[in-house]
C-alpha cells in the first residue's frame, strides 16, 4: 500500500464527502515505570478505575514486553518500531536521530498521513537529546521535568541543585495540578477540546509512578500501609553471576534511604505505599483526559492505547529500580481499546512486544505498514485473543564487566549485552561479550518458579530445554514471529 501524502488526503476527503466514517483519533498514553500492578491485571490492592475502564472497553495484554528496561531506549525502540540493536540506543545519551537519522517515528508516520500530532508530557525520554520535534505538528509541552518539579513541598526542593534527589516519597495535601501530571492532564483536556474536529494523534505522557513517589494526600489515603504487600522474592536468585542484578538501586539514590545495607521494613512499606499512591494519582489524571473524550462525544471514534515504558523492581531480587532482564522489569501493561474491533473487556496471554505497537496502530488507522518495522501487528489478537501467536518475546540490557574484586554503579552502556527471551513457560538469558560469546547464562522455569528465584541453566535435568532455547535465541526475533499467512 503506497500513497503519497496528497493522494491520501484527497482519498480521506472523498471518504468523508461520501459519508464514510471519519478516520479514528489516537490517544496514546504513556506511564513511567508502571508495572502491571493494576486492578484490571488482578491486583486487588491497586486503585486504578480509569485504566481499568479502558481495559473494559478493549483488550489487556497480560504478557507485553519492552525491548530494554530503561526509559530512553525503550521509548526510542517503541516509537521507531525498531529494536535496540537496530537503532543502537542503549543509554540516555544517544539520540536515535544520530544512529538512524531517516527513521520515521510512529507519530511522524501519522503526521505524514494527514493527522495532527501533539505531545504533552513525557512520550519520548524528555531531555533535549532524545526528544524529536519532527514527530509533532507543534512544539512539545511539559515534556522536560527536573527533580524540583517532582515535589510540591519546599522542604524537598534543593535551592541550589534543581536535579538533586531529596525524599523518595512525598504526601502533600495539595491539588492535583501541584504536580506535573495534573498539569499534563489539564493541558490534554484543553488540547482535545481544540482538536475535536480534526483527526489527531495525541501523545500524553505521565511521569508517575516514577520516583519520587509523590502524590496528593488524598491518593495516599486510599491505602492502609499496614496491608501493603512486600515482594515475595526479596533475595537475589540462586546460582547467578555478576550481571543479572546491578549494583545500583535507584531508590537508594534518594536522601532518605540508605546507600547500602538492609532497608528497614517500614521504609520498604513507605516506598510501596508511595508507589501505589503515585499510580492512583496518575490514574486519576488519565480519568480527566478520558472524561474529555466522553464529554465531547469522541470516545467511539478514538483508539486509546495505555502503556508503561517498562516494569520496576519493588524489592524483588534485592533491587529497587529498573535496568534488569527479569520478568518484573521487562513486562509492563499494554491495553488497547479500538472501538468496533474485537470483543470489549477481554484479555490475552499471547506474547507481544512494544515494537508491535507501531504496526498495530498503523493497521488500525488504515495507514501503510512499512516492511522495515521490526514488530508484528497484534490486530489479529484484538479479534481473537486466544489464537496462536509469537513463540517468544525478546529484551536486552547492557552491563559493564567488573574487574575481579571490584564493583561499579554503572547500569547504562557497557561491554556485555544481556539478551533475554521469554517463552510461554521459560525465561532464557545470555550475557554476551564483545565477540558474541555467552559468558553467563540464565534459565528460569516459570511454570515451577514464577518469581524467577533459581537459575537452573546448569542443572542436568534442564539441559534439553536449555539447548532448545539456545537454538531459539540464535534464530532471533524473526524466528519467533508467526507466519504472515496465519495472521489474518
Amino acid at each position: 500500500m503506497r500513497l503519497t501524502r496528497r493522494s491520501f488526503l484527497l482519498t480521506a476527503a472523498g471518504a468523508l464527502a461520501c459519508g464514510r466514517p471519519k478516520r479514528p483519533n489516537v490517544l496514546f498514553v504513556a506511564f513511567d515505570d508502571l508495572r502491571p500492578q493494576l486492578g484490571c491485571y488482578g491486583d486487588r490492592f491497586a486503585h486504578t478505575p480509569n485504566i481499568d475502564s479502558v481495559a473494559a472497553r478493549g483488550v489487556a495484554f497480560e504478557h507485553a514486553y519492552c525491548q530494554q528496561a530503561v526509559c530512553g531506549p525503550t521509548r526510542a525502540s517503541l516509537l521507531t518500531g525498531l529494536r535496540p540493536d537496530t537503532i543502537r540506543v542503549y543509554d540516555l545519551n544517544t539520540s536515535f536521530r544520530a544512529t538512524v537519522p531517516d527513521a520515521v517515528t510512529l507519530p511522524q508516520h501519522f503526521l505524514n498521513h494527514g493527522y495532527h500530532t501533539e505531545n504533552i508530557g513525557k512520550v519520548f525520554h524528555g531531555n533535549d537529546l532524545m526528544n524529536d520535534r519532527r514527530s509533532w505538528s507543534v512544539d512539545e509541552r511539559l515534556h522536560q521535568v527536573n527533580k524540583r518539579d517532582q515535589y510540591a513541598l519546599e522542604a524537598n526542593k534543593d535551592p541550589v541543585d534543581e536535579w538533586k534527589k531529596m525524599a523518595a516519597t512525598e504526601n502533600a495535601d495539595v491539588r492535583d495540578d501541584a504536580y506535573i501530571d495534573g498539569r499534563v492532564a489539564d493541558d490534554a483536556v484543553a488540547t482535545i477540546e481544540r482538536l475535536r474536529d480534526k483527526p489527531f494523534f495525541l501523545g500524553v505522557g505521565f511521569t508517575k509512578p516514577h520516583l519520587p513517589f509523590a502524590a496528593p494526600k488524598k491518593y495516599w489515603d486510599l491505602f492502609d500501609r499496614a496491608n501493603v504487600p512486600l515482594a515475595p522474592n526479596p533475595d537475589k536468585p540462586a546460582n547467578i553471576g555478576e550481571f543479572p542484578v546491578p549494583t545500583y538501586s535507584e531508590l537508594r539514590s534518594y536522601a532518605d534511604f540508605p546507600d547500602a545495607g538492609p532497608i528497614p521494613a517500614e521504609k520498604m512499606r513507605e516506598a510501596m505505599h508511595g508507589y501505589y499512591a503515585a499510580t492512583a494519582y496518575a490514574d486519576a489524571c488519565l480519568g480527566k483526559v478520558l472524561g474529555a473524550l466522553d464529554r465531547l462525544g469522541l470516545r467511539d471514534n478514538t483508539i486509546v492505547v495505555i502503556w508503561g515504558d517498562h516494569g520496576w523492581h519493588l524489592g524483588e531480587h534485592s533491587h529497587w529500580g529498573k535496568s534488569t532482564n527479569f520478568e518484573i522489569c521487562t513486562r509492563s501493561p499494554l491495553i488497547v481499546s479500538a472501538p468496533g474491533v474485537g470483543r470489549a473487556g477481554t484479555r490475552t496471554k499471547a506474547l507481544v512486544e512494544f515494537v508491535d505497537i507501531y504496526p498495530a496502530l498503523a493497521e488500525l488507522c488504515g495507514l501503510p505498514v512499512g516492511e522495515h518495522l521490526e514488530g508484528t501487528s497484534f490486530v489479529p489478537l484484538l479479534r481473537e485473543p486466544d489464537r496462536p501467536w509469537k513463540t517468544a518475546a525478546f529484551s536486552q540490557y547492557p552491563r559493564r564487566s567488573r574487574p575481579t574484586g571490584q564493583s561499579t554503579a554503572a547500569i547504562l552502556g557497557g561491554d556485555v549485552m544481556g539478551y533475554t527471551m521469554r517463552t510461554e513457560s521459560h525465561r532464557y538469558t545470555e550475557w554476551r561479550d564483545g565477540n558474541g560469546k555467552a559468558v553467563e547464562v540464565e534459565l528460569y522455569d516459570r511454570s515451577a518458579d514464577p518469581h524467577e528465584t533459581v537459575n537452573v541453566a546448569e542443572k542436568p535435568e534442564y539441559r534439553e530445554i536449555r539447548d532448545k532455547l539456545r537454538g531459539m535465541m540464535a534464530q532471533g526475533w524473526r524466528g519467533a514471529v508467526p507466519p504472515k499467512e496465519t495472521r489474518t
